[in-house]
């Protein structure tokens, strides 16, 4: 446990090898390292991130969904936020993505800006008996809370409680309408979708981003989660599913954010699910029209873009397959080269079924390799060992949760001991 309580004592801010622009400024790292928790606002500097006072920050997390039915974040009805965060800055992690549903902020607006209550959110989502049941739960293992709480003061609770521990908050608009995430066929998948409405959208991001100026560790938001074809609507799939329309509505998402909240990070998703980026990176053309990606359309704030992907290849067999194909998706930006733009990139999601023997296969491993030798951030799916309610099954048992199905323990001992805690601090180091 040692090498943990290093971690901690780092106060959750990672210096990563110094680039050469921070060799020719040690004296800036000596500052960052005693510098007040965030020390933000964060920028890019090329590949890297770095904090107000020049020195390299490095993500290394888990998601917490909160994007679900109840439109909560995941577990309170089995522990406290306290003892879930605690539970996270024991693998000595320094973030986390916490996700969040656009129908939340809808449903502010539609009720002349006030949030509804935890009672009425678990009881719309669970129904009555089981939705009082729950709250009664949650209540009990968080009584800073009443039945009057609303969904919006948990995310505030989260977020200071993520802050006190000092863990950054990275916040994700996973879906519009609230439920599990994510397929072709349920009505979120595209801008213009049967739920996903662009200027509510757009309103969704604003809000949150302004109301975020509250959370101490908010440091960045994910536009939206997982683009993919909107396989239930074949005209707007025929019409818009391509990177041409990807950039329009990229370009919306980015401003509303930056125009409320300029200080946070603003990190893009691609296409197929966010699986590659490619076109961005390369700087070919973004089909079918013949427009490139150009950093000059975000002016003022060409500092603030991040890239994001996520990966699920379970199935790989050669690791230096899924490297070459990481490094072609995505991660060639850190590289540079002719025409290539480059970003810091962040593998957003990545994991598999938490066992006594999935993480020593060639994926696990292999990402557990990868990640820390590109210093690149990321966050494993998924913390939650069990969920309010999963595509209409109350009570859910996550397979591939960290956590077990009381959010009391890690579902895999062997992998937290046997990798996850050496790949945290080989990221942070």
């Amino acid at each position: 446990m040692k090498f943990v309580l290093n971690l901690l004592a780092l106060a959750g801010l990672c210096v990563a090898a110094p680039s050469p622009q921070l060799e020719q400024h040690a004296n800036k790292v000596t500052v960052a390292e005693r510098a007040v928790w965030p020390n933000g606002p964060l920028v890019t500097s090329g590949r890297w991130i770095h904090d107000a006072s020049g020195a390299n920050v490095t993500y290394a997390g888990a998601n917490w969904p909160g994007a679900a039915d109840v439109m909560i974040p995941e577990g309170l009805q089995y522990q406290s936020i306290a003892t879930i965060v605690g539970k996270i800055k024991s693998l000595g992690m320094n973030a986390v993505r916490l996700t969040f549903a656009i129908q939340m902020v809808d449903e502010i607006y539609a009720n002349g800006g006030k949030d509804i209550t935890l009672q009425t959110a678990f009881t719309q989502a669970l129904g009555q008996a089981n939705g009082v049941k729950v709250l009664n739960q949650v209540l009990a293992k968080n009584p800073s809370f009443t039945a009057s709480t609303t969904r919006l003061q948990v995310f505030d609770a989260v977020a200071a409680e993520l802050a006190k521990q000092q863990i950054y908050v990275h916040l994700d608009n996973h879906i519009s309408k609230g439920m599990w995430c994510c397929s072709t066929d349920d009505g979120n998948s595209w801008w213009g979708d049967k739920y996903f409405n662009i200027t509510n959208w757009t309103r969704g991001l604003a809000y949150m981003a302004d109301h975020g100026k509250s959370w101490t560790g908010l440091t960045s938001v994910g536009l939206r989660n997982e683009p993919r074809e909107p396989t239930s609507n074949s005209a707007l799939s025929k019409s818009t599913y391509n990177w041409e329309s990807w950039y329009k509505y990229i370009k919306l998402g980015a401003e509303a954010v930056h125009s409320k909240n300029p200080d946070l990070l603003i990190f893009l998703s691609g296409l197929s699910y966010d699986t590659y980026l490619t076109p961005v990176v390369r700087g070919t053309a973004l089909t079918p029209g013949t427009g490139k990606f150009s950093f000059g359309d975000f002016p003022g704030y060409a500092n603030k873009l991040v890239l994001e992907i996520h990966n699920y290849d379970n199935g790989a067999t050669s690791c230096s397959s899924l490297q070459s194909s990481l490094t072609n998706n995505g991660f060639q930006a850190h590289g540079g080269g002719a025409g290539v733009n480059v970003f810091p990139v962040m593998l957003t999601e990545f994991g598999f079924q938490m066992d006594a023997s999935t993480w020593k296969g060639v994926y696990a491993s292999c990402l557990a390799s990868f990640l820390p030798a590109q210093k690149a951030g990321w966050f494993i799916w998924v913390l939650a060992g069990s969920y309010y309610i999963r595509s209409g099954t109350q009570d859910y048992e996550e397979g591939w949760g960290l956590l077990t199905h009381d959010w009391s323990a890690w579902r895999s001992p062997s992998y937290v001991n046997g990798a996850l805690l050496s790949m945290v601090k080989n990221t942070l180091s």
